[in-house]
Parts: C-alpha cells; structure tokens; sequence
C-alpha cells in the first residue's frame, strides 16, 4: 500500500468518526434532559462536525480525485465508511450516549495529542486546534458519569448497563493494522499501545470514582475501518444524506 492511499484511508476514518458521532450527538437537540444539556450536547456536536470538515477536506485533497468534504460526507454508502463501530453505536437512553462520549471523547484526547507532533504539518495542524476542543468534551462527559453512575440507585443501574454494552466497542479503537503500522513509521502518526495505556488509566479511575464495574472481556469488534458496519449505521446515513442525495449539487 502506497504511503498516499494509506493516509487517505486514516484521514477517512478520523472524519468518519467525527461526522457520525456528531449527528448522533444532533439527534438530542430538543430532547435532552435538561436545558443547558441541550445547548452543551448541541454544541459538542457543532465540534465533531467542525472537526470532521478539517479531516474530510484534507482526505480530499490527499485523495486527488476532486472529491471536497461535502461529497465524502453525503455520498458514500456505508461501506466506504470508516468509522468506528463505538460511534455508530445507537444514542439508547442518556447513559448510553454519554458513556459512548466518554469512551470516544478519552480516546480522542490522546490521539490528538499524538498526532498534533506528526510529520505531516497539516495533520499536526488539525490536530492542535481540535484537541483544544476535546479537552472541554472529556471534561463534560467525565463529570456526567461521575453524576449518574454515584447517583440514585436507577442511574447507577443505567449506567452500568451502558458500560457493560459499550466496553467492548472501545477496543475497536486502538487495533494497529497495516495502514496504521505504515503511517507510524513516516512519523505521521502514533503507535496506539502508549495511547490505550494512558485511556486505560483514565477510564478505569474515572469508573471506579463512578463506582461502575468494569465488565468482563469479549470479543473484539473488528472490520469497521475497512467498512464492515451494523445496520445502525445504514439507518443512520439514509437519514443524514437525504436532503444531499435528493439535490446532488444544490446550493444555498
């Protein structure tokens, strides 16, 4: 695999995960379970959807075939996703979607911090600017868990029914393939193992300040950065490209 294809395929997964999580993220407008949640969830979404357009446009011009962020946004089907199953993962009840946001927002915080020393500057860039960002999404997320899962017997209980659901998902995140092992040694980006040591440590303290139990070991969910999603995922997208799809091309 050539250094250029290779680079292409991990900026689609960096955009991807962000582009999913942000409408997932989107869909509590108006629903969350206060005021100010609403406006904090909204605004978090506004980020990763930010975040998204950097990478997206960036795998674009690395890709050369004329594609911006909006056409790698909207017009790809499932399978040329490369998102993360985590992200994909239904919004379920409010600890369902924070826990997801716990996870992901961790992982995030580490790998931007990695990537913000790349080789490549545009990458490095990126990367400086959103971890700014996800500094604030880790500490809203760390604070709700801290409040439901030591909180009243009912959100201790949905709480650790979401951690006992989306553990294994988390693991997803931190497999190395040949595309990661390639960038690693460009010096584009980092190995994974020092940055799921450091999420280890902050997830684990952060649960069992929580007092949630870490549930035991499955399967590792693999084959998502190559394309092989749930069916959330498909819902998901027919949702969010309609209006793209129904007007290829229209502008406001």
């Amino acid at each position: 695999m050539e250094n250029r294809e290779a680079l292409f395929e991990f900026l689609l997964r960096l955009g991807d995960d962000q582009l999913v999580l942000g409408h997932q993220l989107s869909m509590w407008c108006g629903h969350a379970p206060i005021l100010e949640e609403d406006v904090a969830l909204a605004n978090i979404a506004l980020d990763c959807l930010g975040q998204a357009t950097f990478w997206l446009q960036l795998a674009g011009q690395i890709e050369g075939r004329g594609r911006d962020e909006d056409q790698l946004a909207y017009f790809r089907t499932s399978v040329e996703f490369r998102n993360a199953q985590l992200v994909e993962r239904p919004n379920g009840d409010f600890a369902m979607t924070i826990v997801r946001q716990f996870f992901y927002d961790a992982f995030s915080l580490y790998l931007l911090e990695g990537l913000s020393e790349s080789k490549h500057e545009a990458i490095a860039a990126i990367a400086a600017k959103s971890r700014k960002e996800v500094v604030y999404h880790v500490r809203h997320a760390r604070e709700w868990v801290l409040r439901l899962g030591d909180g009243t017997e009912e959100s201790h209980r949905r709480m650790q029914s979401a951690v006992d659901s989306l553990w294994i998902y988390s693991h997803e995140l931190f497999v190395e393939d040949e595309i990661h092992t390639l960038l690693v040694s460009e010096g584009v980006v980092p190995r994974m193992a020092p940055l799921q040591e450091a999420w280890s440590e902050l997830v684990r303290g952060v649960l069992d300040e929580a007092t949630l139990q870490i549930p035991d070991e499955g399967p590792v969910p693999f084959g998502a950065r190559r394309g092989m999603h749930s069916e959330y995922l498909g819902r998901m997208l027919s949702d969010m490209q309609s209006v793209a799809r129904a007007h290829p091309g229209a502008s406001w």
